[in-house]
């Protein structure tokens, strides 16, 4: 591992949080709250679809927005009135800010939403890796930024942007709730999973910390970045 990021006064690798959006650092799916509310009746359907694995996550993202009875402008104002940061979020971003450890959103959900409510809150300035999108004509065209080289066909990786930190020296903590997240979780330093996620977790064999808000990762943080320690779990040892 590159020790670019690492602490100079420590020599251990220098902490960097990430966190997947719906039902994570947001307390709902706002992808589907925009659908429910503005989304082609058949949306639901095509959700069934992805959950049977018909279909990937990009595609199925890709086919219920292509008809959704909004603008971008409506949508993000639909988000800011209903939609909600979970509890300490707000905390561990204060703390990151006063420490210089980089905090982001990773997501391969779509950016014109997550970047509302963040806006909402006051945390514009956090970064956010996810599906970039551009609206013409009633349309929205998606690009995936945050891929494999060669891969970006298969939509954002967040495995991708995980490793890109780690290649940078971080120690990387990693909160997520869902399938799509399974891929980061196998990658982390130390994982925080929150319902589907902690059962591919289990399933895998991926040690991780339960998840229902930010307080034990802020907890985890705070106490990594001190003295190096933290909560006992980790990446599985390969083999």
């Amino acid at each position: 591992m590159k020790t670019t990021g690492a602490n100079s006064a420590s020599g251990r690798p220098h902490p960097a949080v990430l966190t997947d959006f719906d039902d994570t650092a947001a307390a709902q799916n706002v992808a589907e709250m925009l659908l429910e509310q503005f989304g082609d009746p058949d949306w639901k359907n095509v959700r069934q679809r992805f959950r049977e694995g018909q279909i990937g996550l990009k595609e199925y993202q890709e086919i219920t927005f292509r008809n959704i009875r909004a603008d971008r402008a409506t949508m993000q104002s639909y988000v800011k009135g209903h939609a909600n940061l979970r509890p300490f979020f707000g905390e561990l971003w204060g703390f990151c800010q006063a420490n210089d450890i980089p905090m982001a959103v990773v997501s391969q959900g779509l950016d014109f939403y997550i970047e509302a409510l963040l806006e909402r809150d006051g945390f514009k300035k956090v970064p956010v890796y996810a599906v970039n999108t551009e609206f013409r004509r009633g349309e929205i065209s998606y690009h995936y930024n945050h891929a494999y080289p060669g891969k970006e066909s298969q939509g954002n990786s967040k495995g991708f942007v995980v490793k890109s930190f780690q290649e940078r020296g971080c120690h990387v903590f990693f909160a997520g709730d869902g399938q799509s997240d399974l891929e980061a979780a196998r990658l982390a330093d130390v994982t925080f999973a929150h319902r589907t996620l902690a059962k591919f977790c289990d399933d895998e064999s991926i040690p991780y910390q339960p998840f229902e808000d930010f307080r034990g990762m802020l907890l985890a943080v705070r106490e990594y970045s001190r003295n190096g320690q933290g909560p006992n779990v980790g990446r599985r040892a390969p083999g």
